[in-house]
């Protein structure tokens, strides 16, 4: 069985106590964050190895380190092979910053986009702007509706109704 599916197996277990669910995530999350810490350190810092290299290197156990690989995956310049990883399949850290941040947004998860780390790649200036870009991203904007006796849209000056509202 691949890592990916294990870590899932293991991360969304249905039948898993809820109390030890919560545990485990708190425990991952606070992983999670050292290794964002020292990853955001040096940022351009090409971080490569196999899965288990990269475990013993942040000193942790390969199923988080592959939780951690399926988390930042969308935010790599090359994306790994997840699906299909192992123990000894080479695999990179080298992370998008923009990317990164927006995606750490997306996932509501303020302990990581807020990290003081964040100050020495990006002012607050575009770090706002970051924020601001991906929420508008996943904003829903409905269009004005258009009546019969309203202006055509079109800029004909006639009424919708007898532009393009004909049917």
């Amino acid at each position: 069985m691949a890592l990916l599916q294990q870590w899932r197996k293991q991360a969304y277990d249905q039948q898993a106590d809820r109390n030890q669910m919560q545990k485990f995530w708190s425990d991952y999350f606070e992983v999670e964050k050292g290794i964002y810490q020292q990853l955001l350190k040096d940022p351009d810092q090409k971080v490569t190895g196999t899965v288990k290299e990269l475990a013993d290197r942040f000193a942790i156990d390969v199923m988080t380190m592959t939780g951690f690989l399926d988390g930042i995956n969308d935010s790599l310049i090359e994306p790994n092979p997840i699906e299909e990883m192992q123990e000894d399949t080479p695999v990179s850290l080298a992370f998008d910053k923009a990317r990164l941040y927006k995606n750490m947004v997306a996932a509501d998860a303020d302990w990581l986009y807020h990290l003081e780390e964040w100050n020495d790649i990006f002012d607050k200036e575009t770090q706002e702007e970051l924020y601001k870009e991906q929420k508008r991203s996943t904003t829903i904007v409905k269009e004005a509706k258009v009546y019969p006796n309203d202006p055509c849209p079109c800029g004909s000056g006639k009424k919708y109704k007898k532009c393009c509202g004909r049917n």
